[in-house]
């Protein structure tokens, strides 16, 4: 994997996890399940898209392509599942100090997925 390829999923990423996330989303995610899969559901249209287009740009293979945006949404709802409820324990707590490691490790934990997985598809 290239460094404009590893980059690239950390914008998608972003976007994807963040910029396209809702209050809603956010904020309920970690007590209903529904919202957790609008989520994710949300979080892989914008990760399919957006390899689509890394698929025309690098030369990658189409259907791999789906198959590690389908893939990585899984991951990420098993990733969400747990840590959403984590972080929502933490937030409550008076020091905030382990609310943002946990906020952290959750995205590492995404890193990790999107780029290992991806190593091993392409």
């Amino acid at each position: 994997m290239n460094l404009q390829i590893a980059l690239a999923l950390i914008l998608i990423h972003f976007i994807a996890d963040f910029l396209c996330q809702t209050d809603s989303m956010a904020l309920n995610k970690s007590k209903s399940i529904y919202w957790l899969t609008v989520h994710v559901i949300t979080y892989t249209i914008v990760l399919s898209i957006a390899i689509i287009i890394m698929a025309m740009v690098f030369n990658l293979n189409f259907k791999t392509a789906i198959i590690y945006a389908l893939l990585n949404g899984a991951l990420h709802f098993i990733t969400d599942f747990f840590t959403s409820k984590l972080t929502s324990r933490l937030a409550k707590l008076p020091s905030k100090h382990w609310f943002f490691v946990a906020i952290g490790a959750d995205q590492l934990i995404h890193y990790y997925c999107l780029m290992i997985s991806f190593y091993y598809f392409f």
